[in-house]
This record gives C-alpha cells, sequence and structure tokens, in this order.
C-alpha cells in the first residue's frame, strides 16, 4: 500500500514537472516569435529588403539586399540585384506609379523632364512655367527629350503623324483626344496604357488610357520621326 502510494506522488510530481517544461517552451517560442518580429526588416519588394533608417534621394542608388527563398544568394537574385542596384528613387516612384518594373523606367532624360514639370497648371495658348496648354507640353516634351520638332497645335500634331493603333503605341508617341469636337487634346505616351499630358483638371499629371474618361475620348496616336517638320 506505501509502495501504491509513493508510486502515485511521484507519477504527480512528473506530471506536473511536464506541464511546466511544456508550458515554458511555449513562452519560449512566443518570446522567439516577438524577437523576430521586431527586428525583421520592413519588405518593399518581395526578394528585396531595404533597412529602415536609410533615406533615399531622387539621384542615389538604391543597394538592396537579395536573397533566394533558401536565404542563400542565387545567380538570378545576383543578375537582378545588378539591375535594381543602379535605380534610382525617381525610377522607383514612376515604376510605382505606372504599375511597371524599376528596370523598365529607363530613359531618365523622360522622368526627369516629367518631375520638373510636374503639377505645372494649364493654361489654354500658356506656352510656359506660369500655365502650359496640351500641346505646348507635349510638343516641349518631345523637342527636348526625343529631338522631335512638333507643330504648335494638336490637330496640326495629327495631320503629320503617323497613325498608330493603340496596341502598338510606344514610348514617346503621341495620343489623340475628342474633347470638345475634333482633335482637341493631346498627350505622349509612357507604357503599360500611361500617358503624361497637361490636364485642364489637373495640370501638367499622368493618366491611363483605359481611364473611362480617356477611353471614351481616344483617337489614336500618331508617331513622329526625328526629321523637323513646318511649325505652325
Amino acid at each position: 500500500m506505501k509502495n501504491l502510494f509513493f508510486v502515485s506522488v511521484a507519477l504527480g510530481i512528473l506530471s506536473g514537472t511536464s506541464i511546466s517544461v511544456k508550458a515554458q517552451h511555449s513562452v519560449n517560442d512566443l518570446r522567439f516569435i516577438d524577437g523576430v518580429a521586431e527586428k525583421k526588416s520592413p519588405a518593399f519588394i518581395e526578394g528585396i529588403e531595404i533597412q529602415p533608417g536609410i533615406g533615399m534621394s531622387a539621384r542615389a542608388p538604391i543597394k538592396p539586399k537579395i536573397r533566394g527563398i533558401s536565404g542563400k544568394v542565387t545567380k538570378a537574385a545576383l543578375d537582378f540585384s545588378s539591375v535594381i542596384e543602379t535605380c534610382t528613387s525617381l525610377q522607383f516612384k514612376y515604376a510605382q506609379i505606372m504599375n511597371m518594373d524599376v528596370e523598365a523606367v529607363i530613359n531618365l532624360p523622360l522622368y526627369n523632364f516629367l518631375e520638373d514639370w510636374w503639377g505645372t497648371r494649364y493654361r489654354y495658348g500658356g506656352m510656359g512655367r506660369n500655365g502650359i496648354d496640351c500641346s505646348a507640353y507635349s510638343g516641349a516634351l518631345l523637342n527636348e527629350v526625343f529631338k522631335i520638332k512638333t507643330p504648335r497645335t494638336a490637330r496640326a500634331m495629327y495631320g503629320v503623324s503617323e497613325k498608330i493603333s493603340r496596341k502598338n503605341l510606344k514610348e514617346g508617341d503621341l495620343v489623340f483626344f475628342n474633347t470638345r469636337g475634333g482633335v482637341s487634346h493631346v498627350g505622349v505616351y509612357l507604357g503599360n496604357g500611361f500617358f503624361t499630358h497637361a490636364s485642364s483638371g489637373n495640370g501638367v499629371t499622368i493618366n491611363n488610357l483605359n481611364e473611362n474618361y480617356y477611353n471614351r475620348r481616344f483617337i489614336i496616336g500618331g508617331r513622329l520621326n526625328a526629321e523637323p517638320v513646318t511649325i505652325e
């Protein structure tokens, strides 16, 4: 009887110890998870970690750390890193706006021009910083970035350009719209359905051809070569 009593007590003590150990493991697991969560760097793009507290200037290259799923640096990751680490914050900005891969935003003179004019207010007949209209803005962009001279008005640009369907548009092509009868608005195509223009509501900005307003008013694209045309 005494042996049975001692066996029962021993089992009780061992059982209590087991529960305590399991509980301690659970606490340790939670602490470990919390510790990892606190130290984890914020993910900006899948596969890229950017250390917090590092600012980005418009010209400064970004140097992300690239790792494969296993945590090892792979050849594909190295190839991707060699491209990404040379990109500027300006490229990241417009890649995000236009839902494009950052390495596809390569025409820096184009995006520097856009950044420089962004938000300039619309003024009919305007040609400068205090106000500019759609054709003056598009003409200035093509002249400065692509070295193409254009006529002054949207209708004249339409008249001298090669007509391009929406599916065949390329960066630097013109896009024409009927906003108040005939060819009355023009912008410059950027890629992935997006174009830049001087809009009457928002000034110099970016919009998408698939937006309801522009989709319904789109006429056709136009392509000009580098040969100078008669300026009206």
